[in-house]
């Protein structure tokens, strides 16, 4: 991603996906094999809007041929409710893996090749 288009989540149309959320330096940078996000922190708690972007912003920083685990935050509850609608209006290949110890919840997005 270029510098250009790095932008705080705050400041950028809802509708943008590519962004940087300084609540996880790991989406600032591309991932060449599977990985996991931590969208479980206080300002993705606050936002579903924000956690919803920074979910899409780690499906486009994950390589072609791997997987992100999405860890969202409990406080929204159980993801098909809102997170599995952007996730197939973008046909992404996806599933529900479990619920976290700490109340979260992991889906996980696979990324065409």
């Amino acid at each position: 991603m270029s510098a250009d288009r790095a932008h705080d989540l705050d400041a950028v149309d809802p509708d943008d996906a590519v962004v940087v959320d300084p609540a996880d330096p790991a989406l600032a940078e591309d991932h060449d094999g599977s990985w996991s996000v931590n969208l479980e922190q206080p300002v993705h708690a606050d936002d579903r809007g924000r956690l919803v972007r920074a979910a899409l912003l780690a499906v486009e920083r994950t390589a072609p041929g791997y997987h992100v685990n999405l860890v969202t935050h409990g406080d929204h509850g159980h993801p098909e409710g809102y997170l599995d609608a952007e996730l197939d209006a973008r046909d992404l290949d996806h599933e529900f893996v479990e619920r976290c110890g700490c109340g979260g919840f992991v889906t996980r997005v696979h990324v065409r090749e």
